[in-house]
């Protein structure tokens, strides 16, 4: 049974997502209809950064799953850490949308401490607990490119830790492209929007504090064998599982939708040194990278790149172009979905990397802020 918070929210939250029309929960059958389930009775409701994900159910599927299992569990961190990492990670990719739901829930957690507003106002400094500070500068520094920070954790906290950075290196690809810069309605701002944020604050606070069983969403997708670059999650078997099982339906939907050579593309483009996305002008860099690609394959080449390297580029001009051939909303969302998953992974991977061969301090993310 859905909560009432879950259905009064139904309506407000299928608006909120573009370009596709998500599956209505009145019309939810199979996998859909068990995903959304789920979600409205662990989450509180139908959060739009997931259901934008049902024109595919497999990925939907797959995005609940690691999603839940990283983010709403608790084992070894607090939930409190891990909406630490999810709006520090948000921060870097520009994804203003996270950054006020996951910085709201923080604040909801540790009761409006400062340290809460500091991270929401991407003022990393501010932090006043050093470990709490460190983590977000870890987070924050994550990415692509660039000289990563120390990972202020050690090796046994890197499933749910590297699995939350890249939860969400994921994410925030797919909420630029599909909704708004805010959960908030439009036009709100000032005053209003403190008094918002404190609302929220104070109910998905009230939601993130529910307990939530391991593994409840594995029996959703089939087992998996984890993949090498996602070495880091072995140490906990239902985050492993969970992410091996996620990555098979992401590679079959990558396998159906994007062509062989765009896949190429992108996954050489992501193991060269030193990858660097567009800037913010991204014409040239654009028609350079997609230029080897047959005419017909370019529309998809533009539309993976940039989801890839500078999501919030993607323009409607763009998703036009690959609608063209490809004018299912099923076809929209497994590139993109592919293409952005396809990146955090290999950023998971480099982050685990790095605390493999020493980057990370001694310091252990203290549990004191729940």
């Amino acid at each position: 049974m859905a909560s009432l918070l879950a259905l009064v929210s139904r309506r407000p939250t299928l608006s909120h997502v573009k370009h596709i029309r998500p599956v209505s929960p009145t019309a939810a059958d199979g996998l859909v209809a068990q995903v959304y389930e789920q979600v409205e009775r662990e989450f509180g409701m139908l959060a739009p950064p997931l259901i934008l994900h049902s024109p595919v159910p497999e990925m939907l599927a797959a995005g609940w799953t690691v999603l839940r299992e990283t983010l709403l569990v608790e084992r070894g961190t607090t939930r409190a850490v891990r909406e630490l990492v999810a709006s520090a990670v948000s921060q870097a990719n520009a994804c203003p949308y996270c950054v006020d739901i996951h910085s709201s829930t923080l604040s909801g957690l540790v009761g409006g401490h400062p340290d809460a507003a500091a991270v929401a106002a991407d003022r990393v400094d501010e932090i006043t607990d050093p470990h709490l500070r460190a983590l977000a500068r870890w987070g924050r520094a994550s990415g692509l490119s660039g000289q990563l920070a120390p990972a202020p954790f050690h090796a046994g906290q890197a499933p749910e830790l590297i699995g939350t950075a890249v939860t969400f290196h994921y994410i925030n690809r797919m909420v630029n492209i599909f909704l708004p810069d805010t959960p908030l309605p439009p036009g709100v701002s000032g005053g209003g929007r403190r008094a918002l944020l404190k609302l929220a604050a104070r109910v998905m606070g009230g939601i993130a504090r529910r307990s939530n069983s391991t593994g409840q969403s594995l029996g959703l997708l089939p087992p998996a064998a984890l993949p090498s670059d996602m070495a880091w999650a072995a140490g906990m078997p239902d985050i492993a599982a969970a992410w091996s099982r996620a990555a098979e339906a992401y590679d079959a939907c990558g396998r159906a939708y994007v062509p062989e050579r765009v896949r190429l593309l992108l996954l050489t483009r992501l193991n060269a040194r030193g990858a660097e996305g567009p800037g913010l002008s991204n014409r040239v860099w654009l028609e350079t990278a997609v230029q080897g690609l047959p005419l017909a394959d370019q529309p998809v080449g533009r539309l993976v790149m940039l989801t890839a390297f500078a999501a919030y580029q993607v323009t409607p001009r763009v998703i036009e172009e690959f609608r063209r051939d490809r004018p299912g909303d099923d076809a929209l969302v497994a590139v993109t979905g592919w293409a952005a998953m396809t990146t955090a992974r290999r950023i998971g991977a480099r982050l685990a990397e790095d605390l493999a061969v020493g980057l990370h301090k001694e310091a252990v993310v203290t549990e004191d802020v729940a």
